[in-house]
C-alpha cells in the first residue's frame, strides 16, 4: 500500500471520526507499534548475520525491507495524527 492510498484511508478514517463511527488513534498507540516493529526489524537483521542459508536469507531479507516500509508508514501517520 503506497502513501497515496494510506492518505486515502486516513481521509475515510477522520470522516467516520467526524460522524462518531469510529475512535480516535492515539499518538501512543501508534509509537507502541512502532517500537514492536523497530524490535522485529533488530531481530530480522541479527537472524541475517546468522543465517548462512541463501534462500532463507533472502527471505528474511524480504521481512525486513517490509519491516522498514511499515516503520516509515507508521511514523508517517503518526506525523499526520498528532
Amino acid at each position: 500500500m503506497g502513501l497515496k492510498k494510506l492518505a486515502a484511508k486516513l481521509s475515510e478514517y477522520n470522516e467516520r471520526l467526524e460522524q462518531g463511527k469510529a475512535h480516535k488513534i492515539k499518538a501512543v498507540h501508534v509509537e507502541k507499534i512502532i517500537s514492536k516493529l523497530r524490535g522485529k526489524a533488530s531481530d530480522l537483521e541479527s537472524e541475517i548475520t546468522s543465517t548462512k542459508n541463501d534462500d532463507k536469507r533472502a527471505r528474511l531479507k524480504q521481512k525486513l525491507q517490509t519491516a522498514t516500509e511499515q516503520v516509515r508508514r507508521a511514523e508517517w501517520m503518526l506525523d499526520k495524527i498528532s
